[in-house]
């Protein structure tokens, strides 16, 4: 009895790691060529899609994964590679608002303030990136954020038809290992969401218009 519970478990077990290898398998080598490292190369869009992340972390210290997509999307602009920034982020209280906070940072940095639109619904990456085409109507963009998040949010992209490029914000060091590997099981929920679940953006509403001439 207890060699059949055994070979029970490590099979259950063994089907369990190797769905969630191949899910990450899958989800990084079906969009490997669409993330850049560089400026340089990356393609010129009228649009960056900014995803979201807290300023600072729970300890009350700044988040340096938000620096660094700060940086990131600051440095595309600045470059020319992309002309407008939707920054798309939770905003679930009052006092929680990562549109905003983006949106103080980047005009610290010197991106002009009409060339940014909020998404307050930006709740998961699935909601920013298809609201990105939905309510702002943007079938190429550029994804902005860190390069284990990239591939996911380009997965969800693609899996929509969209022309979908992301850039890697730089690496951030000494970071904690908590919200990367956390990506290993969000890149399994990416798949059963699109695939099996037929999962939507939480909310969508009125479309909403961005002046690229501006």
């Amino acid at each position: 009895m207890l060699k059949k519970m055994t070979a029970i478990f490590l099979l259950g077990f063994s089907l369990i790691a190797g769905s969630v290898l191949l899910a990450n398998i899958w989800v990084i080598q079906s969009t490997y060529l669409q993330v850049y490292e560089q400026p340089d190369g990356v393609p010129v869009n009228k649009v960056g899609l900014l995803l979201g992340t807290s300023p600072s972390l729970a300890n009350g210290r700044s988040n340096l994964y938000f620096k660094s997509r700060m940086q990131a999307a600051a440095e595309l602009y600045h470059a020319g590679k992309v002309a407008h920034l939707i920054l798309s982020g939770d905003n679930g209280t009052k006092k929680y608002n990562e549109p905003e906070a983006m949106q103080q940072a980047l005009i610290q940095l010197g991106v002009p303030k009409d060339k940014l639109t909020l998404d307050y619904a930006g709740f998961r990456t699935l909601d920013s990136v298809i609201r990105c085409e939905k309510i702002f109507g943007q079938d190429r963009f550029t994804i902005i954020s860190q390069k284990w998040h990239n591939h996911r949010a380009l997965f969800i992209a693609n899996s929509r038809g969209l022309d979908a490029v992301a850039y890697n914000a730089p690496k951030v060091v000494n970071a904690s290992r908590k919200a990367t590997n956390r990506e290993y099981l969000a890149r399994v929920k990416a798949v059963l969401d699109i695939y099996i679940l037929g999962k939507e953006p939480k909310f969508l509403g009125k479309k909403e218009n961005i002046d690229l001439n501006g």
